[in-house]
């Protein structure tokens, strides 16, 4: 009788993989055995022919929620099997060469389980099962075991290892398996360390009294899965408020949770993709656009307003005619200037317990001290969160992976992630062909937004989210989930991967590591990285021809020593040529220049040549009064000396210098990016969606040293002209989004004629601004243009780690 050796690649351990073969190998009548080991699952087997042909293709059609074959290899097995039936052998500790599985949201049978009063899982916080559950955030080693896992200082009881032994229990081998009498339990404390007594809440459990707390208007620092998070009452401005002044987050939008659905359509439109998003395993914030009155549909927004402002006005207006509105307001602070908010669903059952009585939004931000790391330690957040949380609600499972929520929204009919963690990250992503032989390769990833990147056998695998490394705390949470991820995975890198900035933090790091470990360096171009990411993950062959890469940023550091982020670049994945770039301007101050958009709108005036003609013609405008007030001289010496004023071709610093024109944040942004955001949601849709030409702003183009440029002169000339003639900010807003889209339109289509390219890459954070994506996009398919954009991993520099890895493989290659 046929005996088979069957090796299954892919996330194929804890996700009821095992199970799944064991019950089809004994549909099929087959005998043998199958075990986890560092490459995956293993099976040995032994049947007839079509018993073989049968479990195989049933392997694959019937696999479990959570798991993702990547490879099936099926050998003859010339040992002896000495099985006389199918069995679930012991895991065997190998070179690791398999997947680690994300986080899943609470699927609908434990959800269902949490809250019937005959389970014995009843509102017990830390139900899973196979289907759902944590992974990466408690796992120490490979395999996914218990033993190897922050849940092996709980034992079973005898209900639990009854479940986890029996074949036909979904939570057979489920590895972070407990319930109310093994394993974690959460509890209530307050901060100032006062008791506290069943009687001041009369609630059903801890758990069920944060609910309580949070109606009354309190802060509680709540455990979760991988961290600790902040909450407090989203309907209530004055508990947002205090939340922002004690956190020090005092603009950046807020995260909300809702118990369902419903009660997020109460606020925003929610599609069919958006709403597949809210409730799939990954579960992430949904960034969703807030709902306005149907009348005005067709001319949204008005200066200095938001869809927010609406929403609020129809709510009230709804009162005043005495009829009684769904929900609750949303506190004005929540995500002001912005017409969207930040949805996401209870992702586990502590969640789903916290928000069953809780029929309005909930503020979910992450525990921590504006910029730092999020909290995962009970002592930690003790200390640190002792002065924002009133309460803390605690569990004793240990977090061993700290992993902040993801990001996504939806751009026409394609998910865009803006920041890749919980729920996504380690998933592996499968490299284009031509990439499957390389060594292992370890990615340092950028300074902002950081993900580090370890590339092999034909995969990348891209670390979560890590934040900013220009913080310390940030900085040593990279190296601490370094050293993790390359332990986890016994990655031992033969090429360390770098961007070219001479300052970064990563950069500085992965020298230190090449040098200690004699390992090959290679720099790689900041923008070059962003274009090949987006190719990698649209499956662009490692041979293919050049594509044109668009790539707008804040900044990067160029080839030539000065700092770039408005690239028209020919590249492949060994090479770049720069054919076109936005013309460069100083930033005064540098980093400033980040947070306070009024240096760029000034730079960009005396660029120009039109500061003498606001002094003239303009000087009514606020803009230019409140220019005046700055100290100008002192700001033309740093200017004219280059003194900490680094010219830069930089597409978001231009996107501040007009936003701060038109009157949006022109002091000073809380974070970056704050003042375009804002600007983008303001756009006036009727505008948008007129084709006038005297609704575009001009750009002119020209050329030097063979590199042609994009020169928003025009643009300043006509903006300063509608704002003397008062025309809406919104209007204004439009009208610079179309003539950007336009400019990029007509520089690619002269680049791609000139060079003989029908393939454009759009990327770098910029492109995170969905009105230029779109424009941009639908513009360049209309010419016949094939238009690749990000879906896998974020335009920002959240995926630049797996383009400096590419990069990095693809010249080793041609080198060898």
């Amino acid at each position: 009788m046929p005996t088979e050796e069957i090796r299954v690649r892919g996330t194929v351990q804890g996700v009821g993989f095992r199970p799944t073969v064991y019950r089809l190998a004994k549909a099929c009548g087959l005998r043998g055995d199958v075990c986890n080991d560092g490459q995956g699952v293993l099976i040995r087997v032994s049947g007839s022919e079509e018993a073989l042909t049968e479990f195989v293709a049933r392997l694959q059609t019937e696999c479990p929620p959570l798991a993702r074959i990547n490879q099936l290899t099926r050998i003859s097995y010339e040992g002896e099997l000495k099985f006389d039936n199918f069995v679930i052998s012991a895991s065997v500790s190998n070179a690791i060469k398999t997947e680690i599985t994300s986080d899943a949201a609470t699927c609908p049978q434990c959800q269902q389980e949490i809250f019937d009063p005959f389970s014995r899982f009843y509102r017990y916080p830390f139900t899973n099962c196979t289907h759902c559950g944590p992974r990466l955030s408690i796992i120490r080693a490979i395999p996914y075991d218990r033993c190897n896992t922050s849940m092996s200082a709980f034992g079973l009881c005898s209900e639990c290892a009854k479940e986890y032994h029996d074949v036909e229990n979904r939570r057979f081998h489920a590895q972070p398996v407990a319930c109310h009498a093994c394993g974690p339990t959460a509890w209530l404390e307050r901060a100032d360390d006062k008791p506290v007594t069943a009687s001041m809440f009369s609630m059903l459990d801890d758990v069920d009294a944060v609910c309580t707390l949070l109606q009354k208007g309190e802060i509680v620092a709540i455990k979760g899965l991988s961290g600790i998070h902040l909450a407090c009452d989203a309907t209530q401005e004055t508990a947002v408020q205090k939340l922002r002044q004690r956190k020090k987050r005092y603009y950046k939008p807020f995260a909300l949770m809702a118990r369902d659905i419903e009660v997020i359509e109460e606020y925003c439109t929610v599609n069919v993709k958006e709403k597949e998003l809210l409730t799939s395993p990954a579960a992430p914030i949904v960034l969703l656009q807030v709902k306005g009155r149907e009348e005005d549909e067709e001319n949204l927004f008005t200066p200095n307003s938001s869809l927010l402002t609406l929403l609020y006005e129809t709510l009230r207006e709804r009162q005043a005619q005495g009829i009684a509105p769904n929900s609750l307001h949303i506190a004005s602070s929540i995500a002001a200037g912005q017409n969207t908010l930040a949805f996401m669903l209870p992702y586990t059952p502590l969640h789903h317990l916290i928000m069953r009585r809780m029929n309005r939004p909930i503020v979910l931000t992450s525990g921590n001290l504006a910029d730092e790391p999020q909290c995962i330690d009970n002592d930690e957040a003790r200390e640190k969160l002792g002065r924002i949380a009133d309460y803390f609600l605690f569990h004793n499972r240990e977090i061993i992976n700290r992993v902040d929520d993801s990001v996504v929204s939806v751009v026409g009919d394609k998910v865009q992630i803006i920041r890749r963690a919980r729920g996504y990250a380690p998933a592996p992503i499968s490299l284009p062909p031509g990439f499957h032989n390389v060594p292992q390769i370890l990615a340092m990833g950028s300074e902002l937004k950081n993900t580090f990147c370890l590339l092999r056998e034909g995969e990348a695998i891209l670390s979560q989210h890590l934040g900013d490394l220009e913080n310390a705390a940030t900085f040593k949470a990279y190296q601490e989930t370094l050293n993790l991820y390359l332990n986890l995975f016994e990655h031992k890198p033969e090429v360390i991967a770098i961007d070219k900035h001479p300052e970064y933090l990563s950069s500085k790091l992965g020298k230190e590591l090449a040098d200690t470990n004699q390992i090959k360096i290679y720099q790689i171009q900041h923008h070059h990285a962003h274009i090949a990411a987006c190719m990698a993950e649209n499956g662009i062959h490692l041979n293919s021809p050049p594509v044109l890469g668009i790539a707008l940023d804040g900044l990067g550091y160029g080839d030539d020593g000065t700092l770039w982020g408005g690239e028209f670049l020919l590249a492949d994945y060994r090479k770049f040529k720069r054919l076109a770039t936005f013309k460069s301007v100083a930033m005064i101050g540098g980093e400033q220049a980040t947070y306070q958009p009024w240096r760029n709108t000034y730079t960009q005036l005396i660029s120009a040549k039109l500061w003498d003609d606001c002094q003239q013609q303009y000087a009514d405008l606020e803009i230019v009064k409140f220019l005046n007030k700055k100290p100008l001289k002192l700001l033309n010496q740093l200017i004219e000396k280059g003194i900490n004023s680094p010219p830069a071709s930089s597409v978001g610093r231009l996107f501040d210098a007009v936003a701060a024109a038109i009157g949006i944040c022109p002091e000073e942004c809380s974070y970056e990016g704050q003042a375009a955001i804002a600007m983008e949601a303001i756009v006036d849709v009727s505008s948008l969606n007129n084709d006038k030409e005297t609704l575009i702003y001009p750009f002119s183009f020209s050329i030097s040293d063979s590199i042609y440029c994009i020169d928003p002169r025009p643009m300043w000339q006509a903006l300063l002209n509608d704002l003397q003639q008062q025309i809406p900010q919104a209007v204004m807003a439009a009208k610079f989004h179309k003539g950007l889209a336009n400019a990029i339109m007509e520089m690619v289509k002269h680049l791609c004629q000139e060079n003989l390219i029908n393939q454009v890459v759009l990327t770098g954070g910029v492109f995170q601004n969905c009105i230029l994506l779109e424009q941009v996009t639908k513009g360049l398919q209309i010419l016949g243009i094939k238009v690749l954009t990000h879906s896998l991993v974020p335009a920002n520099d959240g995926g630049l780690s797996l383009g400096q890895a590419v990069i990095a493989a693809a010249q080793l290659i041609h080198e060898c």
